[in-house]
């Protein structure tokens, strides 16, 4: 029995009239853990459970975190997960509330995943938060789901972190034979993908420099960066304050409370931005993200209103 649950694919209104298309949402916002991580992390859990390790071990910026310390409650295995400094304080409350070990280390995701490794005993499983094929296999339920809900879209939007979610769709659409385009978003401060993309190769960013510090993986997985050459991945930048204002209007039309490294994806069907230009049926993955608050959104807001506007 998995540890994550079916997800509704849910025609929004409110995204169809403000895109002048037909937008389904998936909505992995309402996943036990709070975000799609539990599909591959919980599968990757498992999986290790079944051979008797004694202890999971993980690094996460935040909601792979959760995911661990829920699926490790679950299955009864003790949990150490390892953050950054980056991540917030209501992120680290919530692995801890799950009886998981919090250890913060390093400026970015990178650093806490060095401790991480460095941390592991015989009896541990390394849980890694998006480069694991199981992960992958994990993820790609969410296509599996789409196609038996019907739903027949022409192009899937999605956020991309350090590039789990992106492996598994493209897995999951490989498998169904839909050869249907994605489009990858990403905030400007942490466009790892985007800029790998325009120079042809994987390249490392000096820094994470966007408040969507769930996208905050300087350097995209390199089976990500591979599926270019055998699926249509196209890329989209928006600011972090396009994206937390998608979060506020997201919940304003839906009642749903999701971070900014998800509002990326639905900023791109708020805005209308030209890369939807040629689609007119449109899935966009609600990873969801259990990380933020509506008065730290509103606070976003307000400090990027002015930076913006000084």
């Amino acid at each position: 029995m998995s540890l994550h649950v079916r997800t509704p694919t849910y025609c929004s209104p409110s995204l169809s009239r403000a895109s002048e298309r037909k937008v389904w949402l998936k909505l992995e916002s309402l996943q036990p853990s709070g975000s799609f991580k539990l599909r591959g992390i919980g599968l990757a859990c498992q999986e290790h459970a079944k051979r008797g390790v004694k202890r999971f071990v993980s690094s996460s910026g935040g909601n792979a975190g959760i995911a661990v310390a829920y699926a490790g409650r679950e299955l009864d295995v003790p949990v150490t997960v390892v953050v950054p400094e980056t991540t917030s304080p209501r992120a680290c409350r919530l692995i801890s509330d799950m009886n998981a070990d919090v250890l913060v280390q390093g400026a970015s995701w990178q650093e806490a995943n060095e401790r991480a490794l460095s941390m592991l005993g015989d009896s541990d499983a390394f849980i890694h938060p998006f480069d694991d094929p199981v992960v992958w296999r994990g993820h790609s339920t969410i296509i599996d789901e789409m196609v038996e809900d019907g739903v027949q879209p022409d192009l899937v939007v999605l956020s991309v972190g350090g590039g789990g979610l992106l492996s598994g769709v493209v897995e999951g659409l490989q498998r169904h034979k839909l050869n249907i385009p994605v489009l990858a978003v990403e905030t400007t401060g942490a466009s790892s993908f985007a800029q790998s993309v325009a120079r042809g190769e994987r390249i490392v960013l000096p820094a994470i420099g966007s408040i969507a510090t769930s996208l905050g993986a300087r350097q995209v997985s390199e089976h990500a960066f591979a599926l270019l050459a055998e699926h249509r991945i196209d890329c989209a930048v928006v600011s972090d304050l396009q994206a937390v204002d998608a979060c506020l209007r997201f919940l304003d039309d839906h009642r749903i409370l999701v971070e900014p490294a998800c509002g990326a994806s639905l900023a791109t069907l708020y805005q209308n931005v030209a890369d939807l230009a040629d689609h007119q049926k449109i899935l966009v993955i609600v990873c969801g993200g259990a990380t933020s608050t509506v008065e730290q959104l509103n606070t976003w807001r307000r400090n990027l209103s002015m930076a913006r506007d000084p």
